[in-house]
């Protein structure tokens, strides 16, 4: 069976939108995202992500995640026609928690989460999700779309934590309900 793993960045208030406005990165950085998605061979996105990341990333030379993301099957959550076109894309039209239910099934590596926070919290909330893998930095953001508002009942254990040289902290997390 598949594992769900979301994996996000946040700020220390948790904030999600927007990290690059409190992220700085660093090699502790760069070795745990390898880490992440070397065992990733399909990617959940929503539909804001996808529009955010179908024209940056396949022209983008920020490895390893570029040749990742481009080369890896991602399926966006969306009623609306892919464009523009990215490929390795499909859309997913109904409710993505059957679907993911059915992804975890199928034989495979780990399907991720990245970047869309509704889609996740959507995920969390149904309880398909089984690892929580988050950068945390340190600053607060005060604004912003935030990960985890408005979930209840979701119950964590520490499977990771270090402290990266720029102060963020990286935090693996498995999840069961409450």
């Amino acid at each position: 069976m598949r594992r769900v793993v979301v994996y996000q960045l946040l700020s220390l208030d948790g904030v999600a939108e927007s990290p690059d406005r409190f992220f700085a990165w660093d090699d502790v950085l760069d070795a745990n995202l390898a880490d992440v998605i070397s065992t990733q061979d399909v990617v959940l996105l929503g539909r804001r992500s996808y529009d955010e990341w179908a024209p940056y990333w396949p022209t983008s030379d920020v490895e390893p995640f570029a040749t990742f993301i481009n080369g890896v099957t991602k399926h966006v959550v969306t009623s609306s026609p892919l464009e523009p076109a990215w490929t390795g894309a499909t859309a997913v039209e109904g409710d993505p928690v059957a679907f993911v239910r059915t992804l975890k099934e199928a034989d495979g590596g780990d399907v991720g989460v990245h970047a869309s926070t509704t889609l996740a919290r959507a995920l969390l909330a149904a309880g398909v999700v089984d690892v929580l893998r988050l950068v945390v930095a340190p600053a607060i953001a005060g604004s912003g779309g935030r990960l985890l508002d408005g979930l209840t009942g979701v119950r964590l254990e520490l499977l990771r934590s270090e402290a990266s040289p720029t102060g963020c902290l990286v935090l693996d997390y498995r999840t069961s309900p409450a």
